[in-house]
């Protein structure tokens, strides 16, 4: 999966299509990742200790890492994911403009 935790990604299909954001998990078994502000659901919570409330709240809810695709720091455009190994050290890089990521 090339795709990490704190990376700015583009949402590729979907009700959200076209929304960016920030990975707050990454999944590499399911394939999935949860976005800040995309593929948002509501949820009924109840309150679980005395004092806490309770409510419909909104959780953000993983999708396929497949449906969404990078953004390059340096040029701002997605893209896809390129790998370069230099002093035996692997790295990410950009397939557009060919910053490291």
């Amino acid at each position: 999966m090339n795709i990490k935790k704190d990376d700015k990604v583009v949402v590729l299909s979907g009700k959200d299509k076209g929304k960016q954001g920030k990975v707050l998990i990454a999944d590499p078994k399911a394939g999935k990742v949860v976005v800040e502000g995309v593929n948002v659901a509501t949820k009924h919570q109840k309150p679980r200790q005395q004092g806490q409330e309770g409510g419909i709240i909104k959780v953000e809810t993983p999708i396929y890492v497949s449906k969404v695709q990078l953004v390059c720091p340096k040029c701002g455009k997605n893209t896809r994911v390129g790998h370069k190994i230099e002093n035996g050290k692997k790295s990410r890089v950009c397939k557009k403009c060919g910053a490291e990521i």
